[in-house]
């Protein structure tokens, strides 16, 4: 049998799409990415670490913040292409923008609207 990690279906760039959930609540916290290096990494450390596309860099969640992910369980979906974080929010703050999750903005009169309120200054977190 192969390892666990050549099971997951890599897309072209070596990535996969990883939804994160808080364990408790299951409030969806963030869409985010990974190559082989940071699902190894979470699965050691246990807590999550993330592929940032736009740094090209592994991204260990909550280094700057404080933040932090713990995991509780990793999943795979039935096609393999997808993973599913259930984790502990440190902090209570999962997105940059402040906020419990990334998912603030809802489409209302042809418009993104914020519907979450910002739980921290950016400012503060990332000085």
């Amino acid at each position: 049998m192969s390892d666990w990690i050549d099971q997951v279906k890599w897309n072209s760039d070596g990535l996969v799409p990883v939804v994160t959930q808080e364990f408790e609540s299951k409030q969806v916290l963030t869409l985010a990415w990974m190559n082989r290096q940071a699902l190894k990494l979470t699965a050691e450390t246990g807590h999550a670490v993330y592929w940032s596309r736009s740094r090209q860099q592994i991204w260990h969640k909550g280094e700057q913040s404080g933040h932090q992910q713990r995991i509780k369980s990793i999943r795979i979906d039935c096609d393999h292409d997808a993973v599913l974080l259930e984790v502990e929010q440190l902090g209570g703050i999962a997105c940059h923008t402040g906020r419990e999750h990334c998912f603030f903005l809802r489409l209302e009169d042809e418009q993104w609207q914020p519907t979450e309120p910002v739980l921290k200054d950016p400012g503060e977190i990332y000085a």
